[in-house]
């Protein structure tokens, strides 16, 4: 059986893929050393929101190869995560200032399934956006 990425992984691998982000990362870590994942997304979207208004590009190949990583290789909370906390992040956050469409070419083909789907779900098109419940 495959080994499955843990909610413990995420930020270790997104942090991997993008150096940019680990100095703020950990200078905002709370007093345990752990903060709650989607709080983490959320900071980590906005960093890579930036990047993208600046220009600054170069991390955005890594980054989106382990947001595809877990999406074919998470557990059940962690494929979620990837759809609900990342993707979803990515699109509402970025709206007001980028058209979150500009994220679409850097995303791999399970990513890019789920991104659709979310956009499915926003215009009304499908009731139900995650992981099938077992």
């Amino acid at each position: 059986m495959k080994r499955e990425i843990s909610k413990h992984e995420v930020m270790n691998l997104l942090l991997e893929a993008c150096p940019s982000y680990k100095p703020y990362y950990e200078e905002n870590l709370g007093d345990d050393g752990e903060q709650l994942i989607y709080i983490d997304i959320m900071e980590f979207v906005a960093h890579l929101i930036e990047l993208y208004k600046q220009n600054q590009i170069n991390e955005f190949p890594k980054i989106f190869e382990v947001i595809e990583l877990l999406h074919t290789d998470g557990d059940d909370f962690v494929k979620e995560s990837a759809t609900i906390g990342l993707l979803e992040s990515i699109q509402n956050m970025s709206g007001d200032e980028i058209n979150p469409d500009v994220f679409k070419k850097y995303l791999k083909p399970e990513s890019l399934k789920w991104w659709n789907h979310l956009d499915d779900f926003w215009n009304g098109k499908t009731q139900w956006v995650g992981v099938p419940r077992k």
